[in-house]
């Protein structure tokens, strides 16, 4: 689980006591600290690989052979270059190839695409341009046939992700959110730290398996926090400001890396900044709705009343009594008695239909999302401000999304989305490779789409679920898009065998998410559900609707294609 509802944003219980003393949604200080660090540090962890694990320029070390005794006078760097390695078809040292001995007749030939010499593997190691940065690519080797490894250190990972998920979900309900944000705070310093220590590759890979867990640790936690103390009427500006500290994360982390091009450093200082949020989580108070669900009333109302003065609030605050809450909790208690366990999203049809269309636009956006954003590097301009282009496009599409969902509704604009994302995606694959530019012109289209597309799920997804599973149905979204992003690393390794794969693949699953979405529910001014039964009903609902609106579009069409004379007759 990801966090209780208590009662839901539909019930009088917990809601009307927030929204008594103004929750943490106007205590702006508290609200900037739960969001805003950890989303931009988060940011930064994820699209952290793009410039740790950045291909450097590089080709075959020269053999033992090729030391000054053997080079005539008045050969240049260059040309010793040239006659030691080939040039691929752009007329560059190939990476991956040199000659198996020097061939000096090289220098006195203009054209050499004729000429068939014996090559063999970079058998000594590669030499690196190391101008630019340093990276985990040059630190390890992990170049021509070991290149896959760089995608397996990512896949490594976002399995991390995975497992964190689970684990600070259910740590974070039976020990607190207060608790788990500081537990996977701390082991978000130790091992990303350590990973910038890291003495080999596999430890590197481990450290980052432990540090993708500690990062989803902190997200749900913090997230999760903060919902629980935010009044109804504030969450999904609560939850689009979060988004936007995300994309404020990736252009932080583009500057961060345009400063400092080492990547241990690098790791090491994204990591260390965590100490801030470990620092200032010791004065957050525990979430009250989770320490009323424990029988923990006495620290939730002196929590309570802590809120309420930081708002301003205190004639309010000093009114809560231990009685006063446990009479406003008294249906949200009797709701959370019986734990709703996973298998509940497919107990009904309609409810199976439903968990399985949105966990599918889950999946895709973050397979897609990802897939795009972790690849920056392949349109050859400069990584840093293609970052940042990355990053900043994300701020209208959030802002149209948010437009969208109210003019048109959730559902429309889910698919919408989806749609133009999967095109515009597809279309890259039929492009010639020298059309750079307008590749990236179209992956921004296609990643500022999957962007609003999130913005659009995490509403949409509260607004279909009832308040009986709603956060069950939220950790099954995001543990579905946690399994996405695991595999869009594992594409580019397919990618390096069959060509045109990526952009295939990435297009076509959103294709896919976009007609299953078609079939959801429309929630837009909608009232939230509470149970099970009711979703079914409104599901039922919603289809003999269009049933009927199919049999009388089919009618009318039938009538029209009748002659007129016979329609007279019958309507006589």
């Amino acid at each position: 689980m990801l966090c209780h509802s208590c009662g839901g944003e539909g019930a009088m219980g917990f809601s009307e006591l927030l929204h008594t003393i103004g929750g943490m949604g106007n205590s702006q200080i508290l609200q900037t600290a739960l969001l805003l660090f950890p989303a931009v540090l988060i940011a930064c962890h994820s699209f952290l690989q793009n410039f740790t694990a950045m291909t450097l320029g590089h080709h075959c070390r020269p053999a033992n052979w090729t030391n000054g005794s053997h080079v005539p006078g008045g050969v240049g760097e260059g040309d010793l270059l040239r006659v030691l390695i080939p040039l691929d078809k752009d007329q560059k040292p190939e990476r991956c190839l040199r000659f198996s001995e020097p061939h000096w007749q090289i220098l006195d030939l203009n054209d050499t695409s004729a000429l068939s010499l014996d090559t063999e593997a970079c058998l000594d190691g590669w030499v690196y341009d190391q101008s630019v940065a340093s990276s985990i690519v040059s630190e390890w080797d992990l170049v021509c046939e070991h290149k896959s490894l760089k995608s397996i250190a990512q896949s490594i990972y976002m399995t991390g992700q995975l497992v964190g998920a689970t684990a600070f979900g259910i740590f974070s309900d039976r020990c607190g959110r207060k608790r788990a944000l500081q537990s996977g705070t701390l082991l978000m310093i130790i091992t990303g730290t350590s990973a910038a220590l890291a003495p080999s590759f596999p430890a590197y890979c481990v450290l980052r398996f432990l540090s993708g867990m500690a990062m989803t640790g902190i997200i749900i936690t913090s997230l999760c926090l903060t919902m629980e103390w935010t009044p109804t009427h504030r969450r999904t500006l609560v939850n689009i400001y979060a988004m936007y500290m995300i994309t404020l994360g990736q252009v932080v982390l583009s500057g961060l890396a345009y400063l400092i091009r080492q990547w241990r450093w690098l790791q090491g200082t994204v990591s260390v900044a965590y100490v801030i949020i470990l620092l200032y989580s010791w004065g957050l108070p525990e979430s009250a709705c989770w320490l009323i669900t424990h029988n923990k009333i006495d620290k939730a109302v002196k929590n309570l009343q802590t809120v309420a003065r930081l708002n301003g609030r205190k004639e309010q605050g000093r009114k809560l009594t231990p009685e006063v809450v446990r009479i406003h909790m008294q249906e949200d208690t009797a709701a959370v008695k019986e734990s709703p366990f996973f298998l509940d999203l497919f107990r009904t049809p309609g409810l199976c239909r439903m968990t399985c269309c949105i966990a599918l636009g889950w999946f895709s956006a973050g397979f897609s999302f990802y897939g795009l954003g972790l690849d920056v590097q392949k349109f050859g301009f400069n990584i840093y401000w293609t970052q940042v282009v990355f990053s900043v496009v994300d701020i209208p599409t959030k802002l149209l999304t948010g437009l969208s969902m109210g003019y048109f509704g959730r559902r429309i604009t889910a698919v919408s989305l989806l749609l133009v994302a999967g095109c515009v995606i597809l279309v890259t694959a039929f492009l010639p490779q020298d059309m750079n530019t307008f590749q990236m012109i179209l992956c921004l289209l296609g990643k500022g789409s999957l962007a609003g597309c999130f913005t659009c799920l995490y509403l949409f997804t509260m607004e279909l679920f009832p308040t009986e599973v709603r956060q069950i149905g939220m950790s099954a979204g995001i543990f579905s898009t946690r399994l996405g992003s695991l595999l869009s690393p594992l594409v580019y390794i397919l990618g390096n065998h069959i060509p045109g794969l990526q952009p295939v693949m990435f297009g076509l699953v959103p294709l896919l998410a976009a007609a299953a979405a078609s079939f959801l529910v429309e929630t837009k001014n909608q009232p939230l559900l509470n149970t099970i039964q009711e979703t079914e009903q409104r599901v039922k609902m919603a289809r003999d609707k269009q049933r009927n609106v199919n049999e009388n579009t089919t009618k009318n069409g039938l009538v029209s294609l009748l002659p007129e004379k016979t329609r007279v007759e019958c309507t006589g």
